[in-house]
């Protein structure tokens, strides 16, 4: 075999290699993106290059992948859902009371699920939450948001309603709809949606 024969060869393996790694590279992105939607936009305006913002994002599959992320049984569903209705009930006469329960609700869920939500980092939470809830999280971060502003009292009863609307999305994310319990969990999220889709204090206590 000539020696241009193989420096052909040896070119046109190079050149399928490159193809390959661009085709694969491609397709982990449109994977990346389908998966985190517009948290993969923002991180990718955050870090210096795309590929970083994707190993990132790719590191925070594994670590999802290395918890033990388990549905919640119907037992701790039906209980979360009661839990929820009674803090809504509470927003007409306490609204900070109110959405600083949610928080906490949503926490507990998180932790029962198999997340670690009682670490102190913050940001480690969002980022475990953006695997699977990433179409929340954002209502998620708008939500811890103004918890902190109702912390200090500078929240308005307009803000913590929306706290309330944006926790409940989250919520109902992480509860999941079992097939024999999908139209009553439908049910509730609408009545919730319904009840503080109105701006009026006195028309929630209808």
């Amino acid at each position: 075999m000539s020696t241009g024969i193989i420096v052909g060869i040896v070119v046109a393996v190079i050149v399928v290699g490159a193809v390959v790694f661009g085709v694969m590279a491609v397709l982990r992105r449109r994977r990346l993106q389908q998966r985190f939607g517009p948290e993969y936009d923002r991180l990718v305006g955050e870090r210096d290059s795309r590929r970083e913002a994707e190993a990132e994002l790719t590191e925070r599959e594994r670590r999802v992948e290395g918890l033990d992320i388990q549905p919640l049984t119907d037992i701790a569903r039906t209980s979360y859902a009661g839990r929820w209705t009674s803090i809504q009930e509470q927003f007409v006469d306490s609204p900070a009371d109110a959405v600083s329960g949610a928080q906490f609700l949503v926490a507990d869920v998180m932790t029962e699920r198999g997340y670690p939500a009682g670490q102190q980092d913050q940001d480690q939470v969002l980022a475990d939450l953006s695997v699977e809830y990433s179409g929340t999280l954002d209502r998620y971060r708008a939500a811890e948001e103004i918890s902190g502003k109702a912390a200090t009292g500078t929240a308005s009863t307009e803000d913590l309603r929306q706290a309330m609307v944006h926790y409940h999305a989250l919520f109902d994310d992480l509860l999941g709809e079992p097939a024999d319990q999908g139209s009553r969990i439908k049910v509730a999220a609408e009545s919730t949606t319904q009840q503080f889709t109105t701006s009026e204090p006195e028309e929630m206590a209808k």
